[in-house]
């Protein structure tokens, strides 16, 4: 047991490694575009398309589940083992909880010109899928992106909703627009809940 757990804290330091590695040419060339239904400071509503995402599902604490997960997607986009060159990068990083509770999931969305049939086939942990149209509230915010904040930024924007007549449809997801050696300060995060038609 004691080497396992070596193992496996030694693989996710690599991951980390790599993901840091990756954050570094981390160089969004895109942002998922939307509609924007109402604004109001820092909350808004918005309208997104269908979107095509590359997703990873990992097991595991949530910060090195998603240093994992985002290294396998940067594996993919990057090129690495598989034909084909590097693919644009858009934002935001999208990370939620996956539906059947098995780990933390890490999207990045695609091109909006790709499609599943012209985009290279995914390997190593990473699938292709298709997010439906959908309304979406959000909450923007600059600064720390710990849990602790990503929480209380969460609850402001469930109280957000209920104040406004809204009903949430989903649960929340975290978006992010930096790389992680961006300054706190000037980060661009936003907490993300679906609602309901």
């Amino acid at each position: 047991m004691h080497l396992n757990g070596k193992l496996v804290g030694a693989g996710v330091a690599v991951a980390i490694a790599a993901g840091i590695g990756y954050a570094l040419l981390f160089k969004p060339e895109d942002e998922a575009e939307f509609d924007m239904v109402t604004r109001d400071g820092a909350f808004s509503v918005r309208d997104y398309p269908r979107l095509l995402v590359a997703e990873a599902v990992v097991p595991g604490l949530r910060q090195a589940a998603l240093s994992v997960g985002f290294t396998r997607l940067a594996d993919y986009v990057f090129g690495k083992d598989r034909a084909g060159g590097r693919l644009p990068m858009t934002v935001p990083v999208l990370s939620d909880g996956d539906e059947d509770g098995r780990g933390w999931r890490t999207r990045f969305v695609m091109p909006p010109h790709a499609s599943i049939d012209t985009l290279p086939d995914p390997r190593g942990g990473v699938r292709l899928r298709t997010l439906p149209a959908r309304r979406i509230a959000a909450l923007r915010f600059a600064g720390a992106d710990s849990e602790g904040a990503l929480d209380a930024y969460e609850a402001e924007l469930r109280a957000w909703i209920g104040r406004n007549g809204l009903s949430a449809a989903g649960p929340v997801e975290h978006a992010f627009y930096n790389s992680p050696f961006t300054p706190a300060r000037l980060r661009r995060t936003e907490v993300m809940i679906p609602l309901a038609a």
